[in-house]
């Protein structure tokens, strides 16, 4: 049993695949705020003792070594990879300038997108607390991208940082672009800019394919003009990929690895 791991910077997201599960077919999968963490860990240790239990884990972190500390607390003896950005790895080459300093949670998503879009120029965009949309040519290499805040962050900029303006969060129906009250005109304006941030992506880099993810992704993508994909969790389907190909390769990755537990 397979245990994926992404603990972001305000939830920790979680699936438990079968060894030989096939690409994003999981057994269970859940998500928590980083304070209900020991309860969802103890979550996914029943699950995969309820099938033949946990024999490996992938944790992708970039949320700290508090964070790393807790998660290896209920990890335990369980085999476990702290997944890290390389120069290459399950499919994917990394164009960074310092391929080391890419953000785990990126390089994953990356993998990901590529392992279901192979062979595509493909934009990802994972719309969490920042708002990180990454470009991969057809040749499966990750060009690079851009980070910015995500919708809550720019929503809640507003209210901090202005006299006036209240502290605003997006509804099930996207308001019209030129609203006619502050509530909805922040909004507006939130959504606008991050929609923006991805249609000149995928514009820049030949009409991509684009994928988006994330926890803000249900607000965004209903503003996007163009046509994409929306994908649950893309971090925990890259993590898979790569378990995948070290399974497909014998047990050995070929490339370097994040260091284990």
């Amino acid at each position: 049993m397979l245990l994926l791991v992404d603990a972001g910077n305000t939830r920790v997201k979680w699936a438990l695949a079968r060894d030989d599960a096939a690409l994003g077919d999981w057994l269970a999968q859940g998500a928590a705020l980083h304070d209900g963490l020991d309860a969802a860990g103890a979550g996914w240790i029943e699950a995969g003792r309820s099938e033949t239990g946990i024999t490996r884990a992938i944790v992708s972190n970039v949320a700290g070594p508090a964070m790393r500390a807790r998660l290896a607390a209920l990890l335990g003896p369980i085999d476990t990879e702290w997944f890290a950005s390389s120069a290459a790895r399950a499919g994917l080459v990394n164009g960074y300038r310092e391929p080391e300093r890419l953000g785990c949670d990126r390089f994953a998503a990356a993998i990901g997108a590529r392992a279901l879009l192979p062979g595509q120029a493909l934009v990802v965009a994972t719309c969490g607390t920042a708002t990180t949309i990454d470009a991969i040519d057809t040749d499966g290499r990750f060009v690079g991208g851009m980070i910015l805040p995500g919708l809550a962050l720019m929503a809640g900029a507003l209210a901090r940082n202005t006299a006036q303006l209240p502290q605003a969060e997006p509804g099930a129906t996207p308001p019209p672009l030129f609203a006619d009250n502050t509530q909805d005109a922040i909004v507006s304006g939130c959504l606008s800019a991050q929609a923006g941030a991805i249609e000149r992506a995928v514009t820049s880099h030949g009409a991509a394919a684009c994928i988006v993810s994330g926890g803000a992704a249900p607000f965004i993508a209903p503003a996007l003009k163009l046509a994409h994909r929306m994908v649950d969790n893309i971090v925990l389907v890259g993590l898979h990929a790569v378990l995948l190909a070290v399974t497909a390769s014998g047990g050995s990755s070929g490339s370097p690895v994040g260091d284990k537990a």
